[in-house]
């Protein structure tokens, strides 16, 4: 199952190791430098971008030397403002690095909403995958934005069941991450919490697996006895993982509420 580590990433380069998550902190803008179009688009520096992009003609078409694109910063700091002036001075919206990311993809990591809309706005494909088979709603929930999730299926329809290139659904990933919120969220749009990926897990397995106590509360609270009966494609059921693991509270939540049930 270490399969489920392969999560989306967002650069390590020594360029960049020094931003916030989040916005750029403004107060932390002189101390880097702002050499391209990149960094202004990072730092949010709008005044800097135009100078670039008008007095000297930079392009905001282009990836920079990792692949990575001006707009896919301003999407992970949320700078609408900028995301607009790149969209409108030639960037395309859905532009995607080596990896198949888009913009959409990096507002996803830190919820970054008001970026996010000016992208849809633009034309943003809200289903377009990596080579992962991540969405935007996957992204979300592995990092647990729960309204940016919310945002982007009840305003843009977008697909909060889909899986990824293993089968795994949003609900399978906010379950692995330990991610409660986002789990109810998907409740809430009766996402199938029974869905087996390639596998054989459920939800319900990747939390015990990782002993999200919490998760597996709320899964099986929601669910039912089938779902504490299903077997990977190992053999293991969700209390089997969990107590092979050592996660003996996760453990003690299942064997409960299956004791509760019978």
């Amino acid at each position: 199952m270490s399969s489920a580590d392969q999560e989306i990433e967002i650069v390590s380069d020594a360029n960049t190791k020094h931003r916030q998550n989040g916005n750029a902190n403004p107060a932390n803008q002189a101390e880097g430098i702002v050499l391209d179009v990149y960094s202004a688009s990072a730092y949010g520096d709008l005044q800097k971008l135009r100078e670039f992009v008008e007095g000297e003609g930079h392009s905001l078409s282009k990836p920079d030397g990792n692949g990575y694109y001006a707009l896919q910063w301003a999407a992970l700091n949320n700078y609408p403002e900028i995301a607009q002036y790149i969209i409108e001075h030639g960037g395309d919206v859905n532009a995607s690095d080596n990896t198949r990311q888009t913009a959409l993809h990096w507002a996803a990591v830190r919820g970054s909403v008001s970026a996010a809309e000016v992208l849809l706005q633009s034309g943003a494909r809200v289903e377009a995958a990596d080579l992962n088979g991540y969405r935007a709603v996957h992204v979300a929930a592995q990092y647990g934005q729960t309204a940016f999730l919310n945002y982007i299926c009840a305003k843009h329809g977008a697909d909060f069941d889909s899986p990824d290139n293993d089968g795994r659904s949003p609900m399978h990933w906010a379950a692995y991450k330990g991610y409660p919120d986002t789990i109810r969220l998907l409740l809430f749009w009766n996402a199938h919490q029974g869905k087996q990926d390639k596998e054989g897990c459920t939800p319900l397995h990747w939390a015990a697996l990782r002993g999200n106590a919490e998760a597996c509360n709320v899964l099986v609270q929601a669910g039912s006895k089938l779902e504490l009966m299903i077997k990977d494609k190992s053999g293991f059921t969700p209390v089997q993982l969990a107590s092979d693991r050592g996660h003996r509270h996760a453990a003690l939540i299942l064997v409960m509420v299956f004791n509760e049930t019978s």
